[in-house]
């Protein structure tokens, strides 16, 4: 039977014998449809003639449509053999080729409805365009993994699910925690599933039940770090938080209650190295009422308590600091010698812990303090749900859809972008698009929706999504779009369900529990994925035919038995 994916032990480091072959927009892939080019848009930000463009290019050289990716890239297929060039021409014409040869590597994601709707301790689209320049600007970026990740978060705690490998964490005061770690989604609590909002200002969110908190997106990573990272720090430091001690409330519908913050969150550390003097505490002003990670999320985390680290930067730093840290990365794969492609792979003993991340920054005359990580603000799920998004700059509006299974024609596509000349496209197939006047969003929304797009918290196309399956990858076993739009109406509930046509399980989601799909050539494999092996539910062969019954009680398994089961993305 084919097992769901196996977090990679933080004691077993992983070898690799070559590099990534990760697609990209120069690199092309060879697929039973044609050739495949994944063009990476950090942030998802991107404006209407670079999308008009990218859609001529589907229709001219691919087969008239663009897939969203779980990192908010797009990809283009049925492309020819020899439309490289051409399509590269295409792609510099539109700005999405800025250095050729770091154009794999762009990989930023960044919380879609930052500067949107009025939450977030920071507007980080700012951040995202720095980073990427100063990315480009770094020749030995360009070693990097095709799959290494940048995560920027504006505080609300979405991308931090993404298991990313630098995450940066908004803070308030105009200061960002940096750490690195490409972390596990923390344990469910009860309807705590992973298909939910981000706790913005979205219409339609009543009886949205099955929302994860922040407590739930915050990646816990490694455990005790290196010799150095596990001893004491100098001095006490004041927790997260301080000035406004109490919990942080869910923002959910019907989501009442203090947040948990029990369970770790992550970086690369463990306790970290001694921190020589008092820090004071990220976010303690303006930042909210967000605790530090403790035990049971009692209260600040102390120098010496063993908590998970980060280091703190001022926000003008962050994009240099940023690649510093990737930097920090390459050195610790060179020195491990197991050509580790993302910072989960390193053996423990070489990951860098947030002392020697720290000294690192200031090195290269960057000021940087190590301090204790805290929680975000997070008032919600990952996702943004679909619908308006209301509070942006002036009034403004912004909306959200989702492309079904992730996939938009050119029609769809040309639409969104020019509804206000510019789109963000999200890690969960999603498109943010903003600067609509708030009077008329509601009809333009209605105007998305007769274009085939989900536009409502309860569409059946919401955390339902499918690799490439039949006809376009030789590998799998069943045309899995075509299955998934067979019971999709049917087969609703709050956990994430992902079709897959082989064991690879390309796409799966990150950082929740999920239902596991996977072709076996007579029918689906299906299984509750982040299930703890001794009481997770057994592995069940389902004919197509039965699959809508089996696949909607699935998606209704009580999440309190679900941890998280994800890994470094191979």
């Amino acid at each position: 039977m084919p097992q769901p994916p196996s977090a990679v032990s933080r004691d077993e480091p992983v070898i690799r014998d070559r590099g990534d072959a990760c697609p990209g927009a120069l690199r092309l892939h060879a697929a039973d449809d044609g050739f495949l080019a994944r063009i990476r848009i950090p942030g998802g930000i991107l404006g209407a003639d670079a999308a008009r463009l990218l859609a001529d290019a589907a229709d001219r050289l691919g087969d008239g449509h663009i897939d969203l990716t779980s990192r908010g890239n797009a990809q283009l297929r049925g492309l020819g053999a020899s439309c490289g060039g051409e399509l590269a021409a295409v792609l510099d014409r539109a700005g999405l080729l800025p250095a050729p040869g770091h154009e794999r590597v762009r990989n930023v994601v960044a919380s879609p409805l930052t500067g949107l709707d009025g939450r977030g301790r920071a507007d980080v689209a700012p951040w995202v365009a720095r980073l990427d320049r100063e990315l480009c600007a770094e020749p030995a970026a360009a070693a990097l993994s095709g799959r290494f990740l940048f995560a920027v978060d504006d505080g609300r705690g979405d991308v931090l699910s993404l298991s990313a490998d630098v995450n940066v964490l908004a803070q308030g005061g105009g200061r960002a925690l940096l750490w690195l770690g490409a972390g596990d989604g923390a344990p469910g609590r009860p309807g705590t599933a992973g298909a939910g909002g981000a706790g913005s200002a979205v219409d339609a969110t009543a009886g949205d039940a099955g929302q994860p908190d922040a407590a739930d997106v915050i990646g816990a990573v490694a455990g005790a770090g290196s010799a150095a990272g596990r001893s004491a720090a100098g001095a006490a430091v004041a927790g997260p938080g301080a000035a406004g001690a109490g919990p942080a409330v869910a923002a959910t519908a019907g989501g009442a209650g203090p947040l948990d913050l029990a369970g770790a969150i992550g970086v690369c550390t463990g306790a970290g190295s001694a921190a020589g003097a008092a820090v004071d505490g990220a976010g303690a002003a303006g930042a909210g009422p967000a605790v530090a990670a403790g035990a049971g999320g009692a209260g600040p985390a102390s120098a010496d308590s063993g908590g998970p680290r980060a280091v703190l930067v001022a926000a003008d730093d962050v994009p240099r600091a940023a690649v510093v840290a990737a930097l920090c990365f390459l050195d610790a794969a060179r020195a491990a010698g197991t050509r580790a492609w993302r910072v989960a792979e390193l053996p423990p003993e070489h990951r860098p812990d947030a002392g020697e991340l720290a000294a690192r920054l200031a090195a290269a005359g960057i000021p940087a303090e190590v301090a204790p990580l805290a929680a975000p603000q997070g008032t919600g799920g990952p996702e943004p749900l679909p619908g308006v998004v209301r509070g942006g700059p002036g009034g403004s509006a912004a909306l959200s859809v989702l492309a079904p299974l992730g996939r938009l024609d050119t029609a769809q596509w040309r639409l969104l972008a020019g509804l206000s000349g510019r789109m963000r496209l999200t890690p969960w197939r999603g498109v943010v698009v903003p600067g609509l006047a708030a009077g008329s969003a509601d009809a333009v929304l209605a105007d998305l929706a007769r274009a085939g797009l989900a536009t409502t918290h309860d569409s059946p196309w919401r955390s339902v999504t499918a690799c490439t399956g039949r006809p376009g990858c030789a590998k799998a076993l069943a045309d899995v779009r075509a299955d998934a739009r067979a019971v999709a109406a049917r087969a609703t509930g709050p956990l994430p369900v992902h079709w897959s046509g082989c064991e690879r399980r390309c796409g799966h989601p990150r950082g929740t529990a999920w239902v596991d799909l996977v072709a076996t050539g007579g029918g689906y494999a299906v299984t509750l994925a982040a299930a703890g092996t001794a009481d997770g539910p057994a592995h069940r062969t389902v004919k197509t035919s039965e699959l809508a019954a089996v696949l909607a009680d699935a998606r209704r398994t009580d999440a309190r038995r679900t941890t998280s089961h994800d890994a470094a993305k191979k």
